[in-house]
């Protein structure tokens, strides 16, 4: 009975060790999840984590974050089904955003307040690089992801980014099928009016300021020059890539001019426009080819506001042919 005994409990051993051996080999337990073992509390309670690679070196961050604060990179958050539980003053003004952040805890200017953000006892902080100072002090509340101001080039690589990130992978595939989906009928319609080869300008007009950007500074760019695939004036390509922007004089503004413009203006009107002398020369401006919004609209170019701005800027497209 002993020997017997002794051969059963050899048997089990070796089916354990083979066992934790083959899920190993699988991959089924990634490298990079930890899961704490407190004594005396099943490991399933314990909270998952994972490392993850940012620009401030690799950090651990939960695999399941229930608590989000988030000063940039909303669209994209909302974009995914999730909520953070706090974020900053100029996110909360989004109108693109406004019905998914009605009840999200506003933290104040710029990034938001540290006293603010401590309080909300987040267990995850997404931040873009333009406070660092700030960010060092983040760092002691809660892990937190610093992605640089503009890091993304495209919708894709953002939404891709942030739902590897948190684990919405699945989320993020069927928003962008969604996004392909609609940009694509939007651009079908705007060249069934609206010749390829029109050229378009992204300009801002602001107190006595004139500015134009390219496709990476949101008012209307990422829209007009990766959406829907026209291009500005050829004398000014190479400068609207890099460095992507330049001010500019009302004497120069001929050269940056396009077909269209879609201008971003709080005090100017067409009528306006028609009425100064440089301005009412402009052939845009001579055709009514002038989308004119303020800067509570154009300034925001996270993926759900492109999205939005597309069709809206579609639907000015074709009006324009009718």
């Amino acid at each position: 009975m002993l020997s017997f005994m002794l051969l059963i409990s050899a048997c089990g051993t070796e089916a354990t060790g083979n066992s934790s051996s083959g899920a190993a080999e699988s991959g089924t337990t990634p490298t990079n999840i930890k899961q704490g073992q407190a004594e005396g509390i099943p490991t399933a309670e314990q909270p998952q984590t994972k490392t993850v690679s940012t620009v401030t070196g690799d950090i651990e961050i939960p695999l399941q974050p229930k608590r989000i604060v988030a000063g940039e990179y909303l669209g994209s958050l909302i974009a995914l089904g999730i909520t953070p539980v706090g974020t900053s003053s100029h996110h909360i003004a989004n109108p693109y955003l406004h019905d998914a952040l009605k009840d999200v805890e506003d933290l104040g200017d710029g990034n938001g307040n540290l006293e603010k953000i401590a309080a909300m006892e987040p267990d995850l902080i997404i931040m873009d690089d333009m406070y660092a100072e700030m960010n060092e002090q983040l760092t002691k509340i809660a892990p937190t992801v610093i992605v640089p101001y503009a890091s993304f080039k495209t919708v894709h690589e953002e939404v891709s980014y942030f739902g590897e990130l948190l684990g919405k992978q699945k989320e993020a595939t069927a928003w962008l099928a969604d996004y392909d989906s609609r940009t694509a009928a939007a651009k079908e319609r705007v060249l069934q009016v609206i010749p390829a080869d029109s050229t378009f300008s992204i300009l801002e007009y602001m107190g006595k300021d004139i500015s134009t950007v390219g496709s990476n500074y949101g008012k209307g760019g990422p829209v007009i020059y990766n959406v829907l695939g026209f291009k500005p004036p050829a004398e000014v390509i190479d400068e609207l890539t890099d460095p992507g922007w330049a001010s500019l004089s009302t004497e120069v503004l001929p050269k940056y001019a396009g077909d269209y413009i879609v201008l971003t203006t709080d005090n100017q009107t067409m009528e306006d426009l028609k009425a100064d002398s440089i301005w009412g020369g402009l052939d845009a401006v001579k055709n009514d080819h002038v989308y004119i919004w303020g800067a509570d609209r154009s300034w925001y170019w996270d993926p759900i506001a492109i999205l939005t701005q597309t069709e809206e800027l579609t639907d000015w497209l074709v009006e324009t042919k009718r």
